[in-house]
């Protein structure tokens, strides 16, 4: 496809319902995987600490919402992911990812089950497309499933932080307080009913995430009347800046970054929503006993926390205290909250040790970062 610059390539982006509303907050926007997507509002700083501290807001309507139904639902789920789908419970979701044949990963999902023959899987936006065609690939022929992408069918608000369950209790009739992380119900919200309300998200904290129709009224409302009821607890819009720095914290990977399709399994450290033993097949199923085989991965990825004065960002070269290049940074950057510099990176299996002491190449500079336990960042336990 010819490459496109300037103006042509803005009209490329696509849009959510809340574009106009962003703009309206003086957001400013990025291409974000082919979405105009709003990157801060008042501060990625003061945005990160309203998550942390009290709520934030975030508009993700450019994830993807794939469901399955049908007599042979879970069959195409148990083959098409990794993770044992037969657990799940109505109202139930789990994370998963969904693997090429060598074990790489063609996305990480989340997995809902909506009811005995009917399953949503919520992708990530910048590979929507291809896991799309990837799943039609898969399950396309396998009998009694039907596969609908109706990712443009609805809004996505994720309501996020410790006070998210007091902003969100005050639009809907649902108790909040019955529903588990990572479970789901419906319910009447802001006047919508039959809103999918799930204890997910992105953040490492507690929060919600609501599914509200796509058009650009209603998800306006819904997005004023959230920030309204907020207001309280100070509530900020948040960007795709905040949301990084958040996960980032939490050790949550990203694709492209800390996971992707040369990275396997057992590399990203996330071998145990990997069921082997889950008594069906699935795709990279058979990769992946391969490389527990023969001796498991040879590197890893670990939490880098830099204890001389620099920023390890995205990309950087991880070096041997003797300076030979051993790896790489996949996610580096302050964390505001923890007020340290941190990063995810891949190293060598024997570099891989709490307390191991690697050194970050920083323009031209060897800088000393030490590996540490992750995730960086846990929330409170709540008092009972």
């Amino acid at each position: 496809m010819a490459e496109t610059t300037g103006v042509e390539a803005f009209t490329q982006l696509r849009l959510t319902a809340l574009n106009a509303t962003h703009r309206a907050h003086k957001a400013k926007m990025v291409d974000f995987g082919g979405w105009d997507m709003p990157v801060e509002y008042s501060g990625l700083i003061a945005e990160h600490m309203a998550v942390r501290t009290g709520v934030g807001l975030f508009d993700v309507s450019h994830m993807g919402d794939i469901q399955l139904r049908g007599p042979g639902s879970l069959a195409a789920v148990q083959w098409l992911c990794m993770n044992d789908a037969s657990k799940l419970a109505v109202g139930q979701a789990h994370y998963s990812a969904m693997l090429y044949p060598d074990g790489t990963f063609a996305d990480d999902v989340v997995v809902h089950k909506l009811g005995d023959n009917d399953y949503l899987i919520v992708i990530n936006a910048g590979t929507r497309e291809k896991d799309v065609a990837w799943v039609r690939r898969q399950i396309g022929s396998m009998p009694s499933v039907h596969v609908n992408d109706f990712s443009d069918y609805y809004t996505q608000l994720a309501i996020q932080g410790p006070k998210a369950a007091e902003t969100l209790q005050k639009l809907t009739d649902t108790d909040l307080s019955g529903i588990k992380n990572y479970w789901f119900t419906w319910g009447k919200v802001c006047g919508l009913y039959n809103v999918m309300i799930a204890r997910t998200g992105y953040t490492g904290e507690d929060g919600f995430e609501i599914y509200i129709p796509s058009d650009e009224a209603t998800s306006g409302r819904v997005w004023s009347e959230v920030l309204s009821a907020g207001k309280e607890f100070g509530i900020l819009p948040c960007g795709l800046g905040a949301r990084n720095t958040l996960r980032l914290e939490a050790a949550m990977a990203l694709y492209g970054h800390e996971i992707s399709d040369i990275i396997n399994v057992f590399e990203a450290g996330l071998g145990r929503y990997a069921k082997l033993d889950k008594g069906s097949d699935f795709v990279g199923r058979d990769a992946l006993v391969a490389v527990e085989t023969s001796g498991g991965p040879k590197r890893k990825l670990v939490g880098l926390e830099m204890i001389e004065r620099g920023i390890g960002r995205d990309g950087y070269p991880v070096c041997n205290v003797a300076g030979e290049k051993i790896g790489e940074i996949t996610s580096g950057s302050p964390a505001p909250f923890l007020k340290k510099n941190i990063a995810l990176a891949y190293v060598p299996v024997q570099y891989a040790g709490v307390d191991e002491v690697v050194a970050v190449e920083i323009r031209g500079q060897l800088v000393k970062a030490r590996v540490v336990a992750t995730p960086f960042y846990k929330r409170p336990k709540k008092s009972t």
